[in-house]
Order: C-alpha cells, then sequence, then structure tokens
C-alpha cells in the first residue's frame, strides 16, 4: 500500500507519495482535490525523509537530491525524466537541447509533453527546461512556482527575467 502526505511550499501545496519501499511515486502541486488513490493511506511519518529534503532545498541547503525514485511512465517518458535528473543545479536548458539530449533532436515537441508528464516534480527538475528564446514556458504547478524554483536555485544577487 502506498503512502502520502501533504507538505506546505514556499508557493503553494504539494502532493508526496511514496510506494511500500519507501521510493518516490509523486510530487505534485496541488490544486484542488488530493490526488490519492483508493489503496494509498496518509503517513506522514513514511514521507520524513522526502519532506526533510525538500525543506533543505527550499531552504537553500540541498542542491541534489538523495531519494530513491519508482517513476510510472513509457520508456520514453523514463529517458526524458532521467536526463532532466542530469541538468545541473542552477542551470537551465530548452526543449530542444533536451531533445538532443535523448537523441531525438527533432521531438522537442514530445520531449515538452514528457517533461509535462513528470509524475515527480522538483525533484526531477522539470522547471529547468525553459524557451528556446530563454522565456519561462507552461509549468504544472504554474509560472510563479517556475519562477520561483529558478530564482532559489541561482546565486544570490542574480537576476531572473521571465
Amino acid at each position: 500500500m502506498s503512502k502520502y502526505s501533504t507538505y506546505d511550499g514556499p508557493e503553494g501545496p504539494l502532493f508526496l507519495a511514496v510506494d511500500d519501499d519507501g521510493r518516490v511515486l509523486r510530487l505534485h502541486f496541488i490544486a484542488g482535490a488530493v490526488p490519492v488513490e483508493d489503496d494509498w493511506e496518509r503517513d506522514d511519518a513514511a514521507l520524513a525523509e522526502v519532506t526533510r529534503q525538500l525543506d533543505e532545498y527550499f531552504a537553500g541547503n540541498r542542491v541534489e537530491f538523495d531519494l530513491v525514485l519508482a517513476p510510472s511512465g513509457t520508456p520514453f517518458q523514463l529517458e526524458v525524466w532521467d536526463q532532466l535528473c542530469r541538468i545541473p543545479y542552477g542551470e537551465t536548458i530548452s526543449y530542444g537541447e533536451l531533445a538532443r539530449r535523448v537523441d531525438r533532436p527533432g521531438a522537442a515537441r514530445a520531449v515538452g509533453a514528457a517533461n509535462g508528464q513528470n509524475p515527480i516534480a522538483i525533484i526531477v527538475p522539470c522547471h529547468r527546461v525553459i524557451g528556446a528564446d530563454g522565456s519561462l514556458t507552461g509549468f504544472g504547478g504554474g509560472l510563479p512556482w517556475k519562477r520561483w524554483l529558478l530564482a532559489r536555485e541561482q546565486p544570490q544577487g542574480s537576476l531572473l527575467s521571465g
């Protein structure tokens, strides 16, 4: 039985879920009803390590997460999400660059769709993908969240446009 909890993020609430082995299944932005499946149970203690690392990240004291992830998706989605995890903290790339990194240089839109289906936001840093012109494009948590996350990852005193 999977366990879930909620987390009060700096730009709004988050939904967290892990499997029986403590592997992270989901991290979603909550906009309305909490997406709980029938066989899941609330267990804040089971998510303590995830929330501890989120606390550290949001406080600016963590640049990498040390959690076991178990996203569910197609082979293409899993490949895209794996590449997202390789984008260093504080850096951004375009959808076109992400497509090149998964060996599909003409598939920026498909990569964008896979990016948008990322079930483990923030930890799998889909927010680090931006438009080719540097613009902040759509984001599951909304552009204020994306702007906040990118600004959090910038050295103090730098400016982020968008």
